[in-house]
């Protein structure tokens, strides 16, 4: 068995760090479509090897790949969680940010290890580690600059290397870098102008310099794999397509399920600006329409800036199909926002919600020019707040939700069946750092040590993609994926089931063989529901455990669980309604005010078997959970104190003038640093110091028409 799985990607690693060019991923992982006999031997024979090696026999998932079979293996599926959305220095908005960590870094760093980082200086180095390493991980890096930022950093003995928009992406200057992220943005097409390529690619030879990067970025991923049988952690070969016509964003992460990819990431510069759908069908020509094993994930994110264009109704039968397909998950929280619903809490209006916890992590504008602070200063005015009355409906993937039902009631099949994620957006290679406590900034020197209060105020650590999968592997992970049974978290990590069905028992909450009754009388988060009798009650299961926390850093209690549900009636007209199924929201559970420590008592498991007492079997609906933590404190307000601020003292004013002393004298710092710490909650539209982390499922539809045609739906069987 040594030939199936021998390979060089130790000496392949050591020739990509040293800047040659690195062989391509070994042909023996390569299973599906390869033309060698012997790899397709070895292949076969792990899989009939299967049982033999200690994995069950009733997976949920096709294999497409050759590995060993895992040994932890729980047929009723585990939580897995991870970062699907990952920035290194072969993104240009890393790289002018003072970032060189690349794909190995940020790999290392999901593993446990730690990695350096750029101090707000852009000069020292800071060492930073996550508190728990993840479960799987995606690099997605930009890619319409691949191989210019390479040309433009990478040989000084090319001559495009020397072009003096090149020499200003690697100036350490923080005006000058600034310079550079406004030359590259106008070059992406993400301001007035159309695409344009630097002249540096006149002088040296872009397309070789992009391939060798996607080359790497492939090995990277192949490189931290875990192959073995103990399957600790995965990976997954992606990009980022990043399409902001105007600043508004319609980008999408690019997931591959294995080592078969397209031989080229497919960007803008090919596609046009907004032309997403461009998009879905150069992948279907050149990954899921090819006979190489190739299936592939776009997963939009940042809705809540894309001026309402992310999620437009499908304009041709093909659009349709290629988004059901194509996009069964959205990713609802990173550093740049929150997406799931808007409320802004001063004036007490929501954005079609009457939900106040809709105000959670919400960023004042409506598009990427949202990160243009410096030094305390707004620059730009497309950074000023978006009124509600302004706000697009569908920035926000609840009204996305309604409207879907909406328009299948109208027209047969609804677009929008996505389920939910978290990620971080890292542009520091930190590899799913979205704790509060420990949050070290997401965009390089630009929001690292004091910056992040500064520049990034409105900023969040980000979230987690959690994932319910048999086995640590590409495959289960991204059969979860597809089959949408999937949830998103705001940076903890609290366990979560949802199940819905007519026939799921009443007892369930005391059943220690739950999981599997539910899984055999209902579907879990992500399925579908088709109609019931009218006499019939539709019924959800839903459990939830705290996050465990770290060894001198528990986790915080649970305070209640939610279902959130929504539906149309038969004039075509979209509602929805929030309920409190388990737990209590008056716990008494607070944060001392004077240094953050959580006071009082929460739960450590909740669980409700709830019937929806508004059922109306001819209403199409949507069902999901939304799992609250008792209060805690922001990570600005961490920040804060840490430097002798504290928001909620009186002397708030004073304390902040002094901590800009001490920051302008020993950090270098210009400007207003701390005051935006001492803001009046009571007048601010969606910030406060304290949070309540979060969980969001993903939904469980109601009478949801869709058609097999569009995707393999691969069924859960406990």
């Amino acid at each position: 068995m040594k030939i199936c799985g021998k390979n060089k990607k130790n000496k392949k690693k050591k020739r990509a760090r040293s800047g040659q060019k690195p062989t391509a991923v070994s042909s023996s992982i390569r299973v599906v479509g390869a033309a060698s006999d012997m790899r397709i031997v070895c292949f076969l024979l792990l899989l009939c090897c299967t049982d033999l090696m200690g994995a069950p026999s009733d997976l949920n998932f096709e294999r497409t790949e050759a590995r060993a079979p895992c040994v932890n293996v729980d047929p009723l599926g585990k939580p897995l969680f991870g970062d699907l959305h990952v920035h290194t220095s072969y993104s240009f908005d890393a790289y002018t940010s003072s970032v060189r960590s690349d794909p190995w870094d940020a790999y290392r760093y999901a593993k446990g290890e730690e990695i350096l980082v750029p101090a707000a200086d852009g000069k020292k180095l800071l060492g930073v580690k996550i508190p728990r390493p993840l479960d799987f991980a995606a690099i997605t890096d930009h890619a319409e600059f691949l191989g210019q930022l390479s040309v433009c950093t990478q040989d000084s003995s090319a001559l495009g290397y020397w072009w003096p928009h090149c020499a200003i992406t690697r100036s350490t200057n923080q005006w000058v870098q600034l310079i550079a992220v406004d030359w590259w943005t106008r070059l992406a097409g993400q301001q007035t102008a159309e695409k344009e390529v630097s002249m540096a690619c006149s002088l040296s030879d872009c397309d070789a310099a992009a391939n060798d990067a996607w080359s790497q970025i492939q090995q990277a991923a192949e490189d931290h794999y875990d192959r073995s049988a103990n399957c600790e952690f995965t990976t997954f070969v992606g990009y980022e397509y990043t399409d902001a016509p105007d600043r508004k964003n319609m980008h999408r992460n690019v997931i591959f399920r294995n080592a078969e990819v397209s031989a080229a990431p497919i960007s803008t510069y090919e596609t046009g600006r907004y032309n997403f759908p461009g998009l879905w069908q150069a992948l279907r020509e050149q990954c899921t329409d090819t006979d190489t094993g190739c299936d592939v994930l776009a997963i939009p994110h940042n809705s809540n800036l894309s001026g309402g264009l992310m999620f437009r109704d499908p304009e041709t039968q093909q659009e349709l199909d290629d988004r059901l397909f194509f996009e069964p998950l959205v990713e609802l929280i990173q550093h740049k926002g929150a997406s799931e619903c808007r409320f802004d809490r001063f004036r007490g209006i929501g954005l079609d919600t009457e939900d106040e916890l809709c105000d959670f992590e919400q960023i004042p504008s409506d598009n990427l020019g949202m990160l243009g602070t410096v030094n305390g200063i707004v620059r730009t005015d497309r950074a000023e707040e978006t009124v509600i009355e302004d706000f697009a409906r569908r920035n926000m993937v609840r009204n996305v939700y309604k409207d879907g039902l909406a328009y299948g009631q109208e027209n047969g099949i609804n677009p929008f069946v996505m389920g939910v994620i978290g990620s971080t957006d890292t542009h520091s290679a930190t590899t799913g750092a979205a704790e509060e406590d420990s949050f070290s900034g997401h965009l390089g020197r630009r929001d690292s040590e004091f910056r992040n209060v500064q520049d990034h105020f409105y900023s969040n650590a980000g979230g987690h993609a959690v994932v319910w999968a048999q086995e640590n592997s590409r495959d289960a992970i991204f059969s979860a994926m597809r089959r949408k049974e999937t949830y998103a978290t705001s940076g903890t990590r609290p366990t979560v089931r949802f199940f819905a069905g007519s026939e799921l028992p009443d007892d369930l909450c005391d059943n220690h063989n739950a999981i599997a009754a539910a899984y055999s009388t209902g579907v879990p988060m992500g399925g579908s529901l088709a109609v019931v009798a009218e006499t019939t009650p539709l019924k959800i299961f839903v459990s939830a455990a705290k996050d465990p926390g770290v060894q001198g850093n528990p986790g915080t209690d649970l305070q209640r669980v939610q279902i959130i549900k929504g539906w149309v009636d038969a004039e075509g007209i979209s509602h929805e309604q929030i309920y409190d199924v388990a737990g209590n929201a008056e716990n008494g559970a607070r944060i001392d005010e004077s240094n953050c420590n959580r006071i009082g008592l929460g739960a450590a498991n909740l669980c409700a078997v709830w019937q929806d007492p508004e059922f109306d079997a001819e209403q199409p609906a949507f069902y999901y959970a939304r799992v609250l933590e008792n209060p805690t404190c922001r990570w600005s307000t961490l920040q804060c104190q840490a430097a002798g601020v504290n928001p909620f003292d009186e002397q708030c004013a004073a304390q902040a003038e002094l901590a800009n002393e001490l920051a302008q004298t020993e950090k270098g710092a210009d400007g207003d640093v701390y005051g935006k710490c001492c803001l009046n909650a009571a007048e601010q539209p969606f910030y406060s110091p304290v949070i309540q982390e979060r969980a969001w499922t993903s939904p469980i539809w109601y009478r949801q028409a869709t058609v097999d045609k569009v995707a393999k739906i691969e069924k859960v069987s406990p």
